[in-house]
């Protein structure tokens, strides 16, 4: 039986080198290591000229460790080596003229700035996990997270409620429905705008990552136009500006909630994800021009009605009507849309950023 050379394949890294012996059905594999560099191969096995004894002989071009991990397959014999200084070699072999059994393993090669690439990739998830290994789980993350769930879905439901409601009579009634809007579905926004007080405080107590003053001024915003524009005046109540008003409310939330109740559990949903990052864009605006026209309509009944007036000495007058108050807060109200339109932006960018990042 004469002894033959077989193909082999070698690839490497900072601190590795790889060798694939093209050889199937391996057996009385014999892989050892003379010297500091360099690497004796014996098997019996089928290569390229039948079963036969095959055996290879390598000089290494630097020094080696003398561990030798082996793995046999059907098909091949698998060899890692690593180097005893961890650095790119230019070649493999101590002489310049590699030998002819030998080729580039083009399934594993990478170039020198390629390795160094997955080098740093790996240190830097070694380094991830053991920053994260050090970080204390919070032991109350299921409990926060259960009850973020909750109150979404609680929020989700109360404005579909509205939502569904409102857009049925307007099918149904036609613009007649306008007019008695606050009658019908005034109870079920007072409660998810009492409970919206809560996107306030969950900030505070860094249950989310939203910002406080955001959250503040919508809530508060909305809190003045509904409790003290639309509440506190019976003359209001019937206006057709009510409608829109709680229809533009009630079509941003039922988009925002749900996508905040599935990001809890880790779910993402490309669709309501673009939906709730980009139906905003024109309703929120819209809001709040419709809530300056509640606020514009409700000035000559306030200076009428001398509701929340703040009394004056005889000497200045009767008294300050609330109306003042309430044109200083149009002023507030779109420099609260710059701020809050700007925040809103900003999110969408980082949010359609990370998942471009996720999908290359």
């Amino acid at each position: 039986m004469q002894i033959l050379t077989p193909q082999v394949f070698w690839a490497q890294r900072h601190g590795e080198i790889f060798l694939r012996v093209e050889l199937s059905d391996a057996s009385d594999v014999d892989i050892s290591l003379q010297g500091h560099n360099t690497l004796q191969f014996r098997a019996q096995g089928h290569g390229a000229k039948g079963d036969n004894q095959y055996e290879f002989r390598l000089e290494f071009l630097e020094p080696v460790k003398p561990e030798i991990h082996q793995k046999l397959t059907q098909r091949q014999v698998d060899i890692k080596i690593r180097k005893r200084d961890e650095r790119w070699w230019e070649r493999l072999t101590l002489r310049e003229k590699k030998p002819l059994f030998l080729a580039p393993d083009f399934d594993r090669w990478l170039d020198e700035s390629d390795a160094e690439m997955e080098l740093q990739a790996k240190e830097e998830k070694i380094n991830k996990i053991s920053v994260e290994s050090r970080v204390r789980k919070d032991p109350y993350i299921g409990l926060k997270k259960g009850y973020l769930f909750m109150y979404n879905l609680v929020q989700f439901l109360g404005f579909s409620w509205i939502f569904v409601n409102m857009t049925v009579r307007l099918f149904i009634l036609g613009q007649d429905s306008f007019y008695d809007t606050f009658h019908t579905t005034a109870d079920m926004m007072y409660f998810c705008q009492m409970m919206a007080v809560l996107e306030v405080v969950n900030p505070l107590l860094g249950l989310v990552k939203t910002g406080f003053f955001p959250a503040m001024i919508q809530v508060a915003g909305r809190n003045v136009i509904l409790f003290v524009i639309f509440g506190c005046l019976d003359e209001m109540q019937n206006k057709a500006v009510v409608f829109f008003v709680f229809y533009l409310w009630s079509s941003i939330e039922i988009f925002r909630y749900p996508f905040y109740m599935l990001a809890c559990i880790g779910t993402d949903w490309k669709l309501l994800t673009w939906l709730r990052y980009s139906l905003w864009i024109p309703l929120y605006p819209l809001g709040v021009v419709a809530e300056a026209v509640a606020v514009i309509q409700s000035l000559p009944i306030f200076d009428e009605t001398r509701l929340f007036s703040v009394p004056l000495p005889s000497a200045l007058g009767h008294s300050l009507s609330f109306s003042y108050t309430l044109q200083l807060y149009l002023v507030l109200m779109f420099l609260g849309l710059f701020v809050n339109f700007r925040h809103l932006y900003k999110q969408r960018q980082r949010r359609f950023r990370s998942r471009k990042r996720k999908v290359h």
